[in-house]
């Protein structure tokens, strides 16, 4: 195996595959890149066993061959190489892979080939061709709202749903619910209805929406799901176990309804935050025609401030864990937004519907001391 290529392009798509990369397996080879040369091009592979990437690389010379390589150790040789040239070659009788830019020269310690796994290729057919925008700002809306506790792994997923022109993700963690549904510009060309794990679509998310690609091919098979967006195929397994009916999850109804100015609600809750530590919560006192947010810690301070709000009624005071409520804001992404509640006792809910598509976030509360 031998490759000449540029720098800038091998660090490109280095970056990426080394991300699926292996950090604490057992297994040596996982924390490799197999570098596979064929007559038709060169590709990047790496795995931790739950994901795993392929990224296509053109060389501007090669010979066919394969090679297992720590994939951190060479991400940070290449990028510590001055020239633009890099040129790596697989020498069997020492196993190892010597790297040579300019007058500098690397010789780095292969992992056994016959450890690490076929990652699948991309189907035939059965491929749902997707908008990378909107997929993309989907993904972005709900994904932190994911358990990111293993003890509960069918939390752990986004329910992705998508037919006709409509895109929906819904995640949950028990303590939060994000839901967003997305009416897409054209007719989706199939279906598609599959838990993925959260970090396999944030990761989705930062190939596509750096590599400029207009679409994202998607295909949900038995118990895996398999993602193309220029060149790389990211492929994952499904989340097991029911996802939870996140419909008896929303109220039917709230007793107030306020419309707020997002950016300046969400300024406010990241001051006062900052003194919501230890799990103190965050809260929201309303009363007529303001909110009152404030923070207290024990041997740390506190912080309080007021801003005006079209509330009307009995005075209500509600809790929130501070990190939580600031992520629905955060995730609402428009200029507006309207704040559902019931009780201090029961969920609120962050709604957006701005680009004629919806944002739902509920958030429970936390139980206040007087």
């Amino acid at each position: 195996m031998k490759l000449t290529v540029s720098r800038e392009t091998f660090l490109a798509r280095l970056g990426v595959a080394v991300r699926a990369a292996s950090t604490r397996s057992a297994i040596q080879t996982l924390a490799g890149v197999l570098i596979r040369v064929e007559e038709d091009g060169v590709e990047l592979q790496a795995t931790d066993m739950e994901l795993g990437l392929r990224v296509s690389l053109e060389p501007d010379s090669s010979t066919p061959g394969q090679a297992v390589v720590p994939g951190r150790l060479l991400l940070d040789v290449a990028r510590s190489l001055g020239k633009d040239e890099i040129t790596l070659e697989y020498r069997s009788a020492q196993q190892d892979v010597e790297l040579t830019s300019g007058q500098a020269r690397f010789h780095l310690r292969t992992l056994p080939q016959e450890d690490f796994p076929k990652l699948p290729d991309p189907p035939g057919e059965g491929v749902l061709t997707v908008p990378t925008q909107a997929f993309v700002d989907t993904i972005n809306r709900v994904a932190r709202a994911a358990s990111r506790d293993e003890t509960r792994p069918h939390l752990t997923g986004v329910l992705v749903t998508a037919s006709g022109r409509e895109l929906r993700m819904v995640a949950t963690d028990s303590y939060r619910l994000g839901v967003k549904e997305t009416t897409l510009d054209a007719e989706l060309d199939g279906s598609l209805e599959a838990n993925v794990p959260a970090r396999t679509l944030q990761e989705l998310g930062r190939i596509a929406s750096s590599s400029g690609a207009d679409t994202i091919g998607v295909a949900a098979l038995e118990n895996q799901v398999i993602f193309t967006a220029a060149g790389v195929v990211l492929s994952s397994r499904l989340v097991e176990g029911r996802f939870p009916n996140y419909q008896q999850l929303l109220p039917e109804s709230y007793e107030h309804e306020l419309r707020v100015s997002r950016d300046e609600l969400l300024e406010v809750v990241r001051r006062v935050g900052l003194l919501a530590q230890k799990n103190a919560p965050l809260r929201l006192r309303f009363s007529e025609g303001a909110l009152d947010v404030s923070a207290q810690t024990p041997d740390v301070g506190e912080a309080s401030e007021s801003l005006p709000v079209p509330f009307n009624g009995a005075e209500l005071e509600i809790g929130f864990n501070p990190e939580f409520f600031r992520e629905g804001l955060e995730s609402a992404e428009s200029d507006e937004l309207t704040l559902k509640l019931i009780s201090p006792l029961r969920p609120g809910l962050i709604e957006s519907g701005d680009d004629g598509a919806g944002f739902r976030y509920l958030v429970m509360p936390i139980r206040l001391n007087v």
